[in-house]
């Protein structure tokens, strides 16, 4: 591993890499990324395997073969995701196992078109789970009010889980309620608590694309100094969020009983406007007991040059606070920017699933052609 990323890990943060595809693994670049960058995770979306499926030659043969079952678009699209998914999980089982399910672990999403349907989330984060089969595999749903009861009966079910879309301090203390619930149905269902993990995915640079496009257009030097501040201020505060919420009465109960945190993982950390520091996401949201999930080209300017300073959170939140009052101070509203950051989400998974299951079908018209 390299010097920065040896500093990140000491510092108590995980690696995980925003990306996965079967070339990954099949070249060994994966191997290699978890040698060499200190990567210890993998986190995918549907973004991700559209990609994947998009550009690979790797997944030729398992389309040829299902064409030839007649294997539909979704099962084409289940076989396909859960068995890089669960490759993954096999490679990086090493890491779990030393790490007590801490670490080496890979993150594969219910179908986005689910977002706001409860019991249809429900029962597909079963069907995956039971699909890759491995325990090393996180099962993410994400943060809309509907799949609040979704995180909670999948906990319940003894089922890691990795809560993705979060964007807002108030819908981050939902969610933790909601892993709490889980852990105790969990606990009276009889499950080893212990076993049971979750990270909650909360979103970084997407809030300063949206707020900091608000702030051009409101164009006052006041709300100029704003920009490029508000993602790590939302963050920090979720970082106090998480400690008062595990360090209350509720949560230390199931911690004695053998339960785990809910650890705080810091997501969209590639950063999209070229005037900020290209390492700001992660140099910035160095706390320990966190995770940080980066794409290759993040992993790598970090690896290069990312300047770990240690915890760079703790003793933060009042800063942070200012940030956030300031923006409401010049007419940004907080409220209205994470509805919006929210419902675009679920918009941009469901636009990409749609990518992707018109590129699954070609693939298997074209195998069946053949």
């Amino acid at each position: 591993m390299t010097q920065h990323t040896k500093a990140l890990s000491d510092a108590g943060v995980s690696i995980w890499l925003d990306d996965l595809s079967r070339q990954r693994i099949l070249s060994g670049n994966l191997a290699e990324l978890i040698e060499t960058r200190d990567v210890v995770g993998v986190t995918t979306n549907p973004t991700i395997f559209a990609n994947a499926l998009a550009n690979g030659e790797s997944y030729a043969e398992d389309v040829k073969a299902l064409a030839e079952r007649g294997a539909s678009v979704d099962e084409t699209i289940t076989h396909l995701t859960t068995t890089d998914v669960a490759n993954a999980c096999d490679l990086f089982a090493p890491l779990y196992r030393s790490t007590d399910g801490f670490d080496g672990r890979v993150s594969i999403e219910v179908e986005p078109g689910l977002a706001r349907d409860t019991d249809g989330t429900i029962a597909q984060a079963q069907q995956l789970h039971e699909l890759v089969g491995r325990e090393n595999v996180l099962i993410k749903i994400p943060a809309t009010q509907e799949g609040l009861e979704a995180i909670a009966a999948t906990i319940g079910a003894g089922i890691s889980v990795n809560v993705t879309l979060i964007f807002s301090l108030d819908r981050y203390r939902d969610v933790i309620n909601a892993y709490l619930t889980g852990l105790e149905r969990a606990q009276q269902a009889g499950h080893d608590l212990s076993r049971i993990h979750s990270v909650a995915s909360f979103f970084v640079s997407r809030v300063d694309t949206e707020i900091d496009k608000r702030l051009e257009a409101i164009g006052t030097d006041e709300a100029a100094a704003l920009k490029g501040k508000a993602g790590v201020a939302n963050a920090r505060l979720a970082y106090r969020v998480w400690q008062e919420a595990f360090g209350s009465e509720r949560a230390q109960t199931l911690l004695e009983a053998g339960a785990n945190t809910q650890r705080p993982l810091w997501a969209s950390t590639g950063v999209k406007d070229p005037s900020l520091p290209d390492t700001l996401y992660v140099t910035e949201l160095v706390a320990p007991q966190t995770v940080n999930t980066m794409p290759e080209k993040t992993l790598e300017a970090v690896a290069d040059h990312g300047e770990i300073r240690g915890d760079a959170v703790s003793g933060t939140a009042d800063e942070a606070e200012g940030v956030l009052d300031a923006l409401e101070a010049v007419g940004v509203s907080y409220a209205d920017v994470v509805q919006v950051l929210e419902d675009e989400g679920v918009e941009k998974f469901d636009a990409s699933w749609a990518e992707l299951v018109e590129t699954v079908r070609g693939q298997l018209d074209a195998a069946v052609a053949r």
